[in-house]
Parts: C-alpha cells; structure tokens; sequence
C-alpha cells in the first residue's frame, strides 16, 4: 500500500474537493433543465432539429476536430463546443449544468464523485498509459523516478497525470509528500518546465509528444505497465434524464465512438486536421497519435474495479477526503449501441 501523505497535503486536496462541492451544490438550486425540454413532441417522439447537445473539448482529445477528420459531424442536432484545459474543469463545468458531456481521463470523476457530483461515465476507451509521463529536462541530472525526492514536480491536480505520479513515486518507493508538488495546467507547466523553473512535469500526450519533439524533454517514466489508459465520455445526469438530451447524447456517443477507431486506423490523416485544430505542428500530433491506440472497451466490473482501486489509492494518501464509492457513477446502458458502432468502424469484440 502506498504510504499516508501528511495532514497539511490532505487539507490542501480536501478543500479543492469541498470548493467544487459547494460548486455543485449552487448549481444545483438551479434545476436539471438542459434547454432542450422543446424538442420532445406531444406524441412523445423527438424533434433532433430542435437539440442543442453543449460538449466540453480538450486539447488532449480534440472531439470536434475528430468528427469533422472523420466525415462524422454531420448531425441532425446542433454541437455546441466549449474548450477546457484539462479534466478536472470541464467536469466543474458539466456539474454547473454549463455542457452536456465531455471526455476525461481516468482520475479526474474520481475528484468530482468526492465531491458528490451529478454525473455518470457512459463510454469508456482505452489509450494506454504509454503518453501519460513524467518528463524531465533534456540536460537533467535525474535518471530515475526516486530521484524526484525533494524537487519540484509540475502536475495538474485531480487529472490522469496525478495518478501517474502517484504511482510512480510509489513503484520507487517514494511517498506522494517526498516531492514539491506544483499544481499547473498544461500551458502554465510547459511554461515553468521550458524556462527551467521545474525539476520534471508529469503530463500526458499531446503535450508529451509537444515537449519532447520541441523542447528536447526526456521520458523519465510512461505509465504503460501502471495504470489503465482509460478514458471516458462523461454526461450529466440531467442530460440523461431528459428524453430529447439523451436521445443526441446517444447519436453522439455512436459517432465519437466510430471517430475514435477511424483515427487509430488514418493516424497520418487525423494527425494533420488535430494539428490544425491545436496550433502544434504535425509531427507532434502524429507521435502523439501514435503512442494512442485506442481501444473501445464496455463499461463492466473490471473497469468499474479499476477504477475503483485508483480512488482507494487516492484515499490512503489523504488525496481525497475520505473513502469514495466510484461505482454508482458508472452507467452500462450504452455497451451495446457503443459496441455496434465500435464493429461498424472495424474494431472486433
């Protein structure tokens, strides 16, 4: 078991949890309307014309750039895109009742169930770990993990790339308070890492790939044999409680789904329209989409257990406040149409 943290860490998680906590409970007091209450018809069927799906887009996974690369953008409800940074914002965002749905890393619904949020994951995929690294300077004395002990580390709190410090620190037999812990998003802690301000950045691809190709960075460790490489589409519950969201939610998932497994088949084609949507240049996506190959794999027991271990991790390390039971924040309703749409883009069960 990876060793307790100290108390002055586990405030510090506690209150970030508690902030987004209150967050969702003002957002609360607003009602589950998703707008788009409109589009259901008096004889019960929906009008898709009338929908506004509203969808949170990372840079790291750059959905809307993925559906028009993949000639899957064309729908009968309209997309409402909103950028995020990282994970953890975009779900304060979907507890807010601000979008619909979005995808996330592994970590950061373990950060929002804490918080008691109102969402659950309905598809889940597989990139490995292979892109999620801690990163060190070119030219760093460091040459392994258990050399971290008391420099300072750049990692966005609550995202995949905490877990993955997490446990690396833990395979080196380091504890999480060993190391100076600086909580950035990405563009901040590719800032602080390029003008020599970090002694490493754990992080995740595309800004792997960005840091490695551009600045010379080395892989100090990936996470390809420690963690799940899961990702998921995370929706609202009010979105999945209402008739006309839902039934675009669902359209969506189908697409995003046959949009991935198109990208891990086209790499060089996606790779080009991801480096038009992102600003980084093409050999940086293509190398990210290559250490990517997704894998659409069903929401069960395992992946529900998986995650689960990693939210026990964060508990006995006083990164979350107290045990939290992932599970109720898992659907399973979508397996068998995300796996229809998964064997029309060629992907086999």
């Amino acid at each position: 078991m990876i060793p307790t943290r100290t108390r002055r860490r586990s405030s510090l998680v506690a209150g970030a949890v508690g902030l987004m906590a209150a967050a969702l409970l003002l957002a609360g007091c607003g009602g589950a309307a998703t707008g788009n209450e409109g589009a259901v018809q008096s004889d019960g069927s929906v009008d898709l014309s009338k929908v506004t799906l509203i969808v949170g887009d990372q840079k790291g996974t750059s959905a809307r750039a993925l559906l028009s690369a993949a000639g899957l953008d064309d729908t009968e409800y309209r997309i409402q895109w909103q950028e995020f940074t990282s994970g953890p914002p975009l779900l304060e965002a979907l507890n807010a009742g601000s979008i619909h749905v979005g995808m996330v890393g592994n970590t950061p619904p373990i950060f929002a169930a804490a918080a008691k949020g109102t969402f659950k994951m309905v598809q889940a995929v597989s990139f490995t770990g292979k892109g999620d690294v801690i990163l060190v300077p070119k030219d760093s004395p460091i040459k392994t993990v258990a050399d971290l002990e008391g420099k300072d580390v750049a990692v966005a709190e609550g995202s995949s790339a905490n877990y993955n410090l997490l446990a690396q620190l833990d395979h080196a037999g380091l504890k999480y308070s060993d190391v100076n812990v600086q909580n950035l998003q990405p563009a901040d802690a590719l800032a602080a890492f390029t003008s020599g301000h970090l002694d490493a950045w754990a992080t995740w691809d595309p800004f792997t790939s960005q840091a490695v190709i551009d600045e010379g960075a080395r892989v100090l460790a990936d996470g390809n044999d420690l963690l799940n490489g899961l990702n998921f589409q995370v929706a609202s519950d009010a979105a999945l409680e209402d008739k006309a969201t839902k039934a675009a939610l669902r359209d969506y998932l189908g697409r995003i789904t046959q949009a991935q497994l198109w990208a891990a088949q086209h790499q060089d084609e996606w790779s080009k329209v991801w480096a038009e949507q992102t600003g980084l240049a093409p050999d940086i996506t293509l190398a990210a989409a290559e250490q990517r190959p997704p894998t659409i794999v069903p929401i069960d027991r395992s992946v529900i257990d998986s995650e689960q271990e990693m939210a026990d991790t964060f508990s006995d390390n006083d990164l979350l406040p107290g045990a939290v039971d992932v599970s109720e924040y898992f659907t399973s309703e979508f397996n068998d149409y995300v796996s229809e749409q998964a064997a029309k883009a060629g992907q086999t069960p």
